[in-house]
């Protein structure tokens, strides 16, 4: 009885050891990566990188806060390739953010689906940006844009959600649609994303030693003709310095603290479904939230976001006809996006 309970006590022990997750790297010390962009203290003493262009802060009409997506970082920033004189004729103003764990922004070992939000909120203050602020995200930094509306709507002008992921598990999203969509996924993911939702303490293991969630390794079967013929133009043009940076700076902290952490937030149990966000501004206004997808985007189901949109008829919806995942980083659509969010003619 003695040696079985051993047993099992050491096997326990084992399994507990295999399943933690390693500690992130530590940045500006010795064996970190050294600390190269500016960063806004917040009182918890983390720190949030950023990265600024646009017109001079001080002489803006309109500042945004852009969130990046999964697996990215302040460098993959559809908005940076929009023209000078596009963003000097808006008078914007962008400041984009690293999130936590990401690139140069300290991680945060108690992050939840509302701590981002109100991480932004004093961001702003920090930097100075005013009361009324526009946020900004792609894909993952899209679906944080669900946390602000809801936890930080006084504080916004306005936001824009391009191709926001979406969580299978918001409770108003219809079981026979998500079944569906679900179904679409790639094996791997189904069960890289049921290990984040039910099993988060396990999702470091799983997405080193199985078949990670396919964004991590870049499947090419998440991606359309067009996303492709986007990407490799995009890179193709980039400066080696940019290209370099966009592809070093989102793991310099490591996998628990960067992308695993991302799947368990962006996919695990939420305190609220974007459906039942009340609409925060004027009703009379001109739509100040946008949300854009590709109807070939082949990460986030177009059927899931048409669904939600229905149901949020103060939100102002832009399907793309043919376009994936990455039509925001395609020639004239950050422009375009700008232009739409401050109605702008094109």
């Amino acid at each position: 009885m003695r040696m079985l309970l051993v047993f099992f006590v050491g096997l326990s022990a084992l399994s507990y050891k295999a399943t933690r997750s390693p500690q992130s790297i530590t940045l500006g010390t010795p064996g970190g990566h050294p600390i190269t962009s500016p960063r806004i203290k917040l009182r918890d003493g983390r720190h949030l990188s950023y990265k600024e262009y646009g017109v001079p802060k001080d002489l803006a009409k309109s500042k945004i806060i852009y969130v990046h997506c999964f697996d990215c970082s302040k460098y993959n920033d559809p908005f940076a390739t929009a023209s000078t004189a596009v963003l000097e004729e808006l008078g914007v103003y962008i400041v984009a953010i690293d999130r936590p764990g990401y690139g140069e922004s300290d991680p945060d070992p108690k992050r939840t689906v509302k701590s981002l939000a109100l991480d932004i909120e004093e961001f702003a203050d920090n930097l100075n940006l005013g009361l009324k602020f526009y946020v900004a995200g792609f894909s993952m930094g899209g679906q944080v844009i669900w946390s602000c509306l809801k936890y930080i709507p006084h504080r916004l002008a306005g936001a824009v959600l391009i191709s926001p992921a979406i969580n299978y598990w918001w409770h108003n999203l219809p079981s026979n649609l998500t079944n569906e969509a679900y179904s679409r996924q790639l094996q791997q993911d189904q069960w890289s994303l049921r290990v984040a939702h039910y099993l988060p303490w396990l999702t470091h293991w799983w997405n080193t030693r199985l078949p990670p969630f396919s964004a991590i390794v870049q499947h090419p079967a998440i991606y359309s003709a067009r996303d492709i013929e986007v990407v490799t133009k995009l890179f193709g043009s980039m400066d080696p310095k940019q290209a370099q940076l966009v592809k070093s700076q989102p793991r310099l902290q490591g996998e628990p603290e960067s992308i695993h952490r991302d799947l368990n937030i962006g996919f695990g149990k939420w305190e609220f479904d974007p459906i039942d966000i009340l609409n925060p501004f004027d009703e009379n206004n001109d739509a100040p939230v946008h949300l854009w997808m590709g109807d070939e985007d082949m990460i986030v189901p177009v059927t899931l976001q048409r669904y939600i949109v229905q149901k949020l008829r103060w939100i102002k919806y832009h399907e793309l006809t043919g376009h994936g995942h990455a039509f925001s980083f395609a020639d004239g659509m950050s422009e375009t996006i700008l232009k739409a969010l401050f109605n702008k003619k094109n």
